[in-house]
């Protein structure tokens, strides 16, 4: 048997009930007591996946550093009394493997990363060093825990070998990266088709799979040198936005959108293994993407403030113009695709932002709202991953 969720500290029982109706539904139930290890927890990307799989019924324990900015998400809609957090750096082989030790995750997401283009400039060796062998220290850890089902290693839509080109990426596409983060995403892919090559073929009871998303945004991002929250902070400031490059084109997406898949993609191993294993491309419709400064423009009409100026020559570093991702394997093979467009993603991703600097008190049901109006937009699409009847596994049935 799988242990039981853990009941959250602070959570009304209204609350619990309303997330207890959705844990049969969506995803096939895969994650109902089921226990999940989430690493990056603390990150903007990770807490909202900790929340969603909260509410989806799972036992959720997290390992990464301290949350990397002030304020986190993490904090904010408090996750430290809900998630059974271990603090630990993914270079840490021995802290990493006692973690894992203890938690006997099912299936593991793998989100620990220095995730930023620029600080890879300035530090490209803990870039290298976290991005490669983190992913390492986590297989090798996988390696000899009996009770891991599946693995979903998160690397980035930036892992191709980006000839900045007007066709879309496919997942057999060939990998690289002009800068260290981008280098060491590609990186990051190729040790885990050599890990699973290896060590984790058709008769390996784990099935390991990757994940490739696009820009992701929405509340509570606080990153350095990211677009949005980097919006955030000159309006607060009454600052004008300045915009490295405007006329870059990226696969902007809301967070719900990649988690969608990730999550998705993990039922999908559980129940059906080593035939989902893989890489899977995770972004907006063809056609559907947008340019930097279409996104800021949008951003600051939603949000009511703001004005924004292009970067001169000497704010700016090397970063893709062009970026797009064909996802067609994703809708042909999952049956995922996108919900929201780009403006969906940035009403939603500056209301959120509205209400913090409003000071908001429950952001944490502001998040649940925006995961309440997704599934059921994504529901009127009739994907599979929003009905009881999807194909996936049932609460008992991971490995011990």
């Amino acid at each position: 048997m799988t242990a039981a969720p853990p009941t959250p500290r602070g959570v009304a029982a209204d609350t619990i009930e309303r997330r207890a109706g959705a844990r049969a539904e969506l995803f096939g139930g895969a994650y109902v007591g089921r226990r999940v290890l989430v690493t990056g927890d603390t990150g903007f990307k990770g807490s909202w996946l900790c929340a969603w799989l909260s509410n989806l019924g799972a036992s959720v324990a997290g390992y990464a550093l301290a949350p990397p900015t002030t304020p986190s998400l993490f904090d904010l809609i408090g996750l430290d009394g809900e998630v059974a957090h271990v603090a630990g750096d993914v270079r840490d082989l021995a802290a990493l493997s006692a973690a894992v030790a203890v938690c006997r995750p099912e299936i593991v997401f793998h989100l620990a990363a220095q995730p930023l283009v620029r600080p890879s400039y300035g530090d490209p060796r803990d870039t290298f060093e976290t991005n490669v062998m983190g992913v390492v220290n986590l297989l090798e850890v996988v390696r000899s825990c009996p009770s891991v089902s599946a693995v979903v290693n998160v690397t980035s839509d930036k892992c191709y070998e980006n000839c900045e080109t007007t066709v879309a990426y496919r997942e057999d596409d060939a990998l690289g990266g002009y800068d260290p983060y981008s280098a060491s995403k590609g990186a990051s892919e190729l040790v885990t088709a050599a890990y699973r090559r290896s060590f984790f073929g058709r008769d390996s009871a784990v099935c390991v799979a990757t994940a490739r998303a696009g820009n992701v945004i929405g509340g509570g991002d606080w990153a350095t040198d990211r677009l949005v929250p980097d919006c955030v902070r000159a309006i607060a400031a009454g600052h004008e936005i300045v915009v490295r490059h405007p006329a870059a084109v990226r696969p902007w997406q809301h967070v719900l959108e990649s988690l969608s898949g990730y999550l998705w993609l993990g039922a999908r191993l559980l129940a059906d293994g080593h035939a989902c294993e893989g890489a899977w491309n995770f972004g907006p419709a063809a056609g559907a993407t947008i340019s930097v400064a279409e996104l800021v423009g949008e951003f600051v009409a939603a949000y009511g403030a703001g004005s924004w100026r292009a970067a001169d020559d000497r704010e700016r570093i090397h970063e893709a113009g062009l970026l797009l991702l064909d996802c067609t394997k994703s809708r042909d093979e999952l049956g995922w695709t996108a919900v929201w467009d780009a403006r969906a993603a940035v009403t939603r991703t500056a209301a959120w932002y509205r209400g913090w600097a409003a000071g908001a008190a429950d952001l944490r049901g502001a998040l649940e709202a925006d995961i309440a109006d997704y599934v059921r937009a994504a529901g009127a699409l009739g994907l599979p991953w929003t009905s009881a009847k999807a194909s996936a596994t049932a609460a008992d049935g991971g490995r011990l």
